[in-house]
């Protein structure tokens, strides 16, 4: 856990951020529009709020791990491989994730809206058409119970532990969720926008988002990779935690908000 600074403040922020970014993986983007688009064609009035909902059932199953890792804190120390290990699987993810969306946006149509591409959410099924609200929430809890979320959680919640047991490690595991929520409920509610047009701008817009996705996931697997194989490299960054979630986050909602003002944007009429 050298990765998660040591100072409480610092830690809750890095948290929040790691959040934030978790809410932007590119399998949550593409399960999201998948749940909006299907339940914007029925005319669901939840519709819009998917990317919420969605949130909030990925959220209760990491709260919950959070709780059960702060409970055990006392006696289970976190064995080496799990932090190894899950680097390498999310640095796998990110980097399959990453090049399937950059290869969406290169053989999408001129007039195409390019949506994002998941890996997760294939393996679901029949649950990506979800038709209420608990079952949108149900998606997202499915979602939760994957390698690399349950072993970040640990991490940090196992460091929470340390400052005070299981209260602090539940406060972080609230904090990951809130920055969740804001970028899941946000990108539902910019989707279902999207729907209502098809335009021009709207294309533009998606492949902005699209590209914004796909260059973060291939930057932040490359960061990790770095870090893992040269020890001077990983010393280096010890440290700037914050510094680089902030740029990641930076990158992400620059992205998201030149989309947005893009698609609200009306066509020219001659």
């Amino acid at each position: 856990m050298h990765d998660l600074p040591t100072e409480w403040s610092a830690l809750c922020a890095l948290v929040f951020l790691l959040g934030l970014k978790h809410g932007f993986d590119a399998d949550h983007l593409a399960t999201i529009d998948g749940l909006t688009r299907f339940n914007a064609r029925h005319q669901r009035p939840f519709a819009r709020y998917c990317g919420a909902l969605f949130s909030l059932g990925h959220g209760i199953v990491v709260v919950a791990i959070a709780i059960a890792v702060g409970l055990i804190s006392e006696k289970w120390d976190a064995p080496e491989w799990l932090e190894l290990s899950g680097a390498w699987v999310s640095i796998g993810f990110l980097t399959v994730l990453g090049v399937v969306n950059l290869a969406a946006v290169l053989a999408a149509a001129p007039n195409e809206v390019v949506a994002p591409v998941g890996l997760k959410g294939r393996l679901l099924g029949g649950l990506n058409a979800a038709r209420r609200p608990w079952t949108v929430a149900l998606v997202g809890a499915l979602f939760a119970l994957s390698f690399d979320t349950v072993s970040q959680t640990a991490l940090f919640a196992l460091t929470a532990a340390q400052f005070g047991g299981v209260w602090h490690s539940i406060f972080l595991g609230l904090l990951f969720v809130l920055g969740m929520l804001v970028t899941d409920g946000v990108n539902g509610l910019w989707i279902s926008r999207l729907i209502a047009r098809a335009d021009q701008l709207a294309c533009i817009a998606s492949r902005v988002m699209s590209l914004a996705v796909s260059a973060v996931s291939l930057l932040v697997a490359a960061l990790g990779a770095g870090k893992l194989a040269s020890p001077a490299f990983d010393q280096w960054t010890e440290g700037r935690e914050l510094v680089f979630g902030a740029f990641v986050v930076a990158v992400i909602a620059t992205s998201f908000v030149a989309a947005v003002l893009i698609a609200r944007m009306r066509p020219r009429t001659a």
